[in-house]
């Protein structure tokens, strides 16, 4: 009886040091990177939340395989030259390249783009179903997992909010699917129309509306049917 007392002992003691490593892993990985999310944020408008949470996830909190052996915080794939395991992962020489890497990513990816002039470096929801549709993640719900590790580590502490800043509601059905291209909105360019009047109609940027219609100037056409 005195044995299999202690032999429960034993497993609630290995399962509460478990998820008290799992917990204490997760600040201490919080604490050594927060300062590259947040220099980051406020070079380039990307949450600093964001750009923690997805490394939080992707790298199991700096202990998955990719993350000790090829300093890939953010699972992105390319080539390495490690000895030590093989992998389609991409290798760094240090943590900070990995950081640096995964903006890179997320600047010069044409899908994108468009994240950086719609949402404010305080939206992270909005970031991280962004990316998500983008193609950065197969998964459905890694968007939903993305926000949860904000959430529970209050990580949106440290993006850019006004003292005043209360974060909407955000409709369950918005989170699940992007929007579909037949339902977007559509204008047909008229007389005397400019590219900014038309931004400023539909509460957009010009930027966004040359993205998503491909426009190489300013110039328009009566007729022409844009993308809003």
């Amino acid at each position: 009886m005195k044995a299999l007392r202690f032999f429960i002992f034993l497993l609630s003691f290995s399962f509460l040091s478990q998820k008290g490593f799992a917990q204490g892993s997760a600040q201490v990985y919080i604490e050594t990177h927060k300062e590259w999310a947040i220099e980051a944020m406020e070079e380039f408008g990307i949450p600093a939340s964001i750009i923690l949470a997805v490394a939080m996830h992707e790298s199991a909190n700096g202990s998955s395989k990719v993350a000790v052996h090829l300093n890939n915080h953010f699972g992105i794939r390319g080539a390495n030259e490690s000895k030590t395991i093989r992998s389609s992962y991409k290798g760094y020489d240090n943590v900070r390249a990995s950081y640096d890497d995964f903006i890179h990513y997320l600047k010069t990816r044409k899908q994108f783009q468009a994240l950086f002039d719609k949402y404010s470096a305080y939206d992270y929801r909005s970031w991280a179903y962004g990316i998500m549709y983008g193609g950065y993640a197969g998964s459905k719900t890694w968007a939903s997992h993305i926000i949860a590790i904000i959430k529970k580590h209050q990580l949106f502490t440290f993006d850019n909010r006004p003292a005043d800043y209360t974060e909407p509601p955000f409709a369950v059905s918005e989170e699940k699917k992007p929007v579909a291209e037949n339902s977007r909105p559509h204008y047909t360019v008229k007389k005397g129309d400019t590219l900014g009047a038309i931004a400023k109609r539909y509460k957009t940027s010009v930027h966004l509306i040359k993205s998503k219609n491909q426009l190489q100037s300013d110039r328009l056409k009566i007729g022409q049917r844009l993308k809003i």
